[in-house]
């Protein structure tokens, strides 16, 4: 049997999946890193430990293979957005990976917005946030000019991980179109941004598509992942792009939702389209396909919150409840939760705001309301800051067919059944979960000749079950999102004091 690996690298973890051509599951291994939060506004990662995650996921796959009598035909990667490490000119890095949750640059790409930031978000489909590579380079040029000397490349994780398994530096159309240094028009770095930027070209990496075969395995790392060295790489896309593909969404108007650690709603359009009021970002998919959405900083964290600060008033002893018994909790309060809303901005927010200022925010609060009021609030305002996303994107496109879900979210029926009533629309649940190391291992598939378009996939893709919404809910939740905009709308000037204090009593400190 012939297995296709996809490597999806994450902000917390990396999978690797294994899967048959047919796309059913042989294997998944999972390690994971944590996130690095030692300064406000930091979010970093040791790229060492993501290499060796890399290393023993794969390992241990290989090995499930091996006992299967199956063998590996390629590996395919996904990765995390907007990821940004300096290395020196031979290879060894000079930081730490700075993350799409760091948000230093703010005041950065604040500056960049307000000297031809429409400009710049038309020519790249990346809106300017302290989350994009440029913005990140802007802070690391005024604040460690030392580094900037030193640097002989900026890469992401995955150019990274392919530079120690293969000592070249490469990386796909895709993850490169999320940089905000890519002009799409012309599938090129941007000049004026690179001499913006004061970087040179050869300081990042080389452009190749999607289905790139790379071949030349490191001899000590195919021995750790029990390859053998001729074993193909296939350079993949960004982990957004590749949910899309990996439930399916690919028709127009089909919108792909991830919830993990962030959130994402996605769609596949067939041309660049960019939003006037820059609430949408337009990745490269192929030659022929784009990908327009937006991501939310406040996916899963929002549960993990939640969980953590409510059981620690509680039961402060007696460690971390379960997420299943806060679901369940939150499911008996109605919807709406008896007045209560909340702003999930708990990590500041992307898509489709864009302000690294915003902060969480409890309304309605009142003597009656308890622990799962709360609870249920914060999954409910979760998914409205999705709904957000959606109607941006229905506003550029016009198009709403279907929802389809992946992501850790997917596993709770409640969650399910809650973005279907807020949404106002049924939602697809494919059996397989690993939407993205999915959508990569079938790039590999397509690299190797077993599939010849992208809309091949879907003949390999089961339904686990649909969901479909309550229409009573639905009008509760209509209400509610109407208060939600409100709501952020009032609060613009008090975010930005609040964060200003933040600052003043951290720098106090």
């Amino acid at each position: 049997m012939r297995v296709f690996v996809g490597l999806d690298i994450g902000t917390t973890s990396t999978k690797a999946v294994a899967f048959g051509v047919d796309g059913a599951v042989a294997s998944v291994h999972s390690v994971p890193y944590p996130l690095i939060c030692e300064s406000p506004g930091y979010a970093e990662q040791d790229p060492g430990l993501i290499v060796e995650a890399a290393a023993e996921a794969v390992s241990r796959v290989t090995a499930d293979v091996r006992l299967s009598h199956g063998e590996v035909a390629a590996v395919s990667l996904s990765s995390a957005m907007h990821s940004l490490l300096v290395v020196d000119d031979s290879g060894r890095p000079l930081t730490r990976l700075m993350t799409w949750a760091d948000n230093r640059s703010a005041e950065q790409a604040k500056r960049i917005a307000a000297s031809g930031g429409l400009d710049i978000y038309k020519r790249t489909g990346t809106p300017i946030h302290a989350m994009s590579p440029l913005s990140k380079l802007f802070w690391l040029r005024e604040n460690r000019p030392d580094l900037y000397e030193k640097a002989g490349k900026f890469v992401s994780i995955k150019e990274y991980l392919l530079y120690r398994l293969f000592g070249q530096f490469v990386i796909d159309h895709s993850l490169a179109s999320a940089t905000g240094l890519y002009r799409l028009g012309e599938r090129d770095w941007d000049k004026e941004l690179l001499r913006d930027a004061g970087i040179r070209r050869d300081q990042l990496s080389e452009l190749h598509p999607v289905t790139c075969v790379m071949t030349g395995l490191n001899p000590g790392y195919a021995k750790r992942m029990g390859l053998s060295t001729d074993v193909p790489f296939v350079l993949g896309a960004s982990d957004g792009v590749l949910a899309n593909l990996g439930v399916g969404a690919i028709d127009p108007g089909d919108l792909a939702v991830t919830v993990g650690t962030s959130g994402a709603v996605r769609t596949v359009v067939d041309r660049p389209l960019t939003s006037d009021r820059q609430q949408t970002f337009c990745y490269v998919f192929d030659d022929r396909h784009w990908v327009i959405g937006g991501g939310t900083n406040n996916g899963g964290i929002v549960l993990d919150w939640v969980q953590t600060v409510l059981h620690s008033i509680q039961a402060p002893d007696s460690g971390k409840s379960s997420l299943e018994g806060m679901l369940r909790q939150a499911e008996r309060i109605p919807p709406g939760a008896e007045g209560l809303l909340f702003l999930p901005y708990l990590s500041g927010e992307r898509a489709p705001i864009w302000n690294p200022n915003a902060r969480g925010v409890f309304l309605g609060l009142n003597l009656t309301h308890s622990g799962p009021h709360l609870a249920r609030s914060a999954m409910e305002g979760m998914m409205m800051s999705l709904l957000s996303v959606a109607l941006a994107m229905h506003d550029l496109t016009g198009l709403k067919n279907k929802v389809l879900a992946s992501g850790g979210f997917a596993r709770s029926p409640f969650l399910l059944q809650l973005l279907s009533d807020v949404f106002g629309c049924d939602v697809e649940v494919p059996a397989c979960a690993e939407a993205s190391a999915y959508g990569a291992a079938f790039l590999g598939m397509m690299a190797l000749g077993e599939y010849g378009d992208i809309r091949d996939i879907k003949s390999t893709i089961n339904m686990r079950e649909t969901y479909v919404p309550c229409l009573k809910h639905h009008q509760v939740y209509t209400e509610l999102y109407r208060i939600y905009e409100q709501a952020y709308a009032g609060l613009g000037e008090t975010f930005e004091a609040i964060t200003a204090l933040q600052h003043s009593l951290q720098g106090a400190g």
